[in-house]
């Protein structure tokens, strides 16, 4: 079937969907039936996927341009100019938005529109379409309200709905200022009229949405939306229901926290960017929180709810040392989260942290995803090995495949952080490597280090470990603690049972209460 628009991009995985392209297909108006989604992701072939574009014979083919796809973008963007001149090629998205002029795909393109393209790219499709005059190669478009963008939830497939997450927003914009983050761009926050949200929620709910994804950047931030959609959720609540929100983490009214403790364990992830503990970082980059409230937001909220606990801290921030990192991620694991994502900073075009360049001497690798490689605080071997730790931090403890094993990383160390660095730079030396590990395998290592380096008895250690492996749902247990099998008990539900009630790896950590 011929369509004369396709709206694609190069997703990082099947299973997430471009909320960005559907937005595009609902503000379409008249131009929807000559439009169609095409999906791909950056492990799949150009050429597979320019004859797949091909094969609808379009007029115009549309871009989502993000820092995890501009390389393969530009892979794919060059054969179709090679092989199909005629197309005209549009760029959007967050990548493209900024330093546009700076990148080599910029140059492949017939048009790029910087900004929310919600309104303006049915306006240019309309005039390539009709033939029309085009002055301008680069369109930037003024942030559209909400009231006058169609919502795009109609167009998530009975395929999306059954595989792939289901993304939502009730707002668009920030009201921070945070040097590192796009969003400090997106000013003003921006409400979608509550009714016709929720209405459209209810939609999804009665399609089989089980799992919502928020990608509010403060969903937090009025009470009144959140006070409606909290208690939109808990009205529905049924097994299997599962809410991701993204929260200031100093602002959690009483209003709230009434709602919260509500929610069945499991059912409300919360993703919280804390990013450094050190006030004097966090007033250089403009981020502004209150520290002992975000304390107190911890503590209620891992121990009085059932809120999955997402956290982020950021290596390499300007001024942040390897010591008060340290003294940071200790604090945050004494507060207990489920998850502590650590991320090294990245310089997003656009964003304002480049004014720190020349006093911090901050070096950024030149190719997506923009890496800090080092700065006058944190070196370039520094920021390998943190690059590692960080590596490992999540494949053995945000995994949540250890619970029991995890304390005696660190057991005898001055701190957390300390303890599991000798375990992270151990496991380097031994292997080489940063990924390819599997859970067999980690446990071999594990045990290693755990009898090799800290010298601790395996009579202690096996029985936890295995009671660990056990909890995954494998069954090869590794032969040097089968040995230790026989005393062991497996689990009394399966996790598999399980999990067809919430995400697996929120699943392994809820088992830790």
């Amino acid at each position: 079937m011929n369509k004369a628009i396709l709206l694609s991009t190069l997703n990082a995985r099947y299973i997430h969907s471009s909320f960005g392209l559907r937005y595009l297909l609902a503000n379409l108006g008249d131009l929807q039936s000559q439009a169609e989604i095409c999906e791909f992701t950056i492990q799949e072939r150009p050429h597979e996927i320019v004859e797949a574009l091909l094969k609808y014979k379009p007029t115009i083919i549309g871009f989502g341009v993000y820092i995890w796809n501009v390389r393969q973008t530009e892979d794919v963007v060059s054969l179709l100019k090679r092989v199909a001149p005629q197309i005209k090629i549009v760029l959007g998205g967050p990548e493209i938005s900024y330093e546009t002029d700076l990148q080599s795909i910029s140059r492949l393109v017939d048009y790029i529109v910087t900004g929310e393209a919600d309104i303006v790219f049915p306006q240019l499709c309309k005039k390539i379409l009709n033939g029309e005059a085009i002055s301008e190669k680069v369109l930037k478009a003024a942030i559209p309200q909400c009231a006058d963008i169609a919502l795009p939830y109609r167009f998530y497939s009975d395929e999306d709905i059954k595989n792939r997450v289901i993304y939502v927003e009730a707002s668009r914009g920030c009201p921070f200022t945070c040097e590192f983050c796009l969003s400090s761009l997106d000013i003003p926050v921006r409400q979608f009229e509550i009714d016709r949200f929720l209405a459209a929620m209810t939609e999804l709910f009665e399609r089989g949405v089980r799992h919502f994804k928020f990608v509010d950047r403060t969903f937090n931030l009025h009470l009144r939306f959140s006070k409606a959609i909290l208690e939109f959720f808990l009205e529905r609540y049924q097994p299997g229901v599962f809410i991701h929100f993204e929260m200031v983490p100093d602002r959690l009214p009483e209003q709230l926290r009434e709602l919260i403790v509500k929610f069945p364990a499991g059912s409300l992830q919360f993703e919280i960017g804390i990013q450094t503990f050190n006030p004097e970082v966090s007033a250089r980059i403009s981020r502004r929180q209150d520290y002992s409230k975000i304390d107190e937001n911890l503590r209620f909220l891992r121990q009085e709810t059932g809120v999955h606990l997402h956290v982020d801290l950021i290596v390499g921030l300007p001024g942040e040392t390897i010591e008060s990192f340290a003294a940071g991620l200790n604090h945050l694991v004494a507060l207990d989260p489920h998850e502590i994502q650590i991320g090294i900073l990245k310089r997003l075009r656009g964003t304002s942290i480049v004014r720190h360049d020349q006093e911090w001497g901050m070096v950024y690798a030149e190719s997506a995803p923009y890496e800090l490689l080092q700065n006058s605080t944190l070196d370039y071997l520094t920021m390998q090995r943190m690059g590692r730790f960080a590596r490992f931090w999540d494949l053995i403890i945000n995994s949540g495949n250890f619970p029991s094993t995890k304390q005696l990383i660190w057991q005898g160390s001055a701190g957390v952080f300390e303890g599991f660095m000798v375990l992270s730079d151990w496991l380097f030396a031994r292997t080489s490597a940063r990924h390819g590990f599997s859970l067999k395998r980690i446990t071999d290592l594990l045990y290693a280090f755990l009898t090799e380096v800290k010298f601790m008895e395996a009579e202690v250690i096996a029985p936890l470990m295995i009671q660990d492996y056990l909890r995954t749902g494998a069954q090869d247990i590794p032969a040097i603690l089968k040995p230790f099998l026989a005393r062991q008990h497996k689990p009394s539900q399966s996790i598999k049972e399980r999990q067809s009630r919430i995400p697996a790896r929120q699943e392994r950590h809820s088992q830790l209460v």
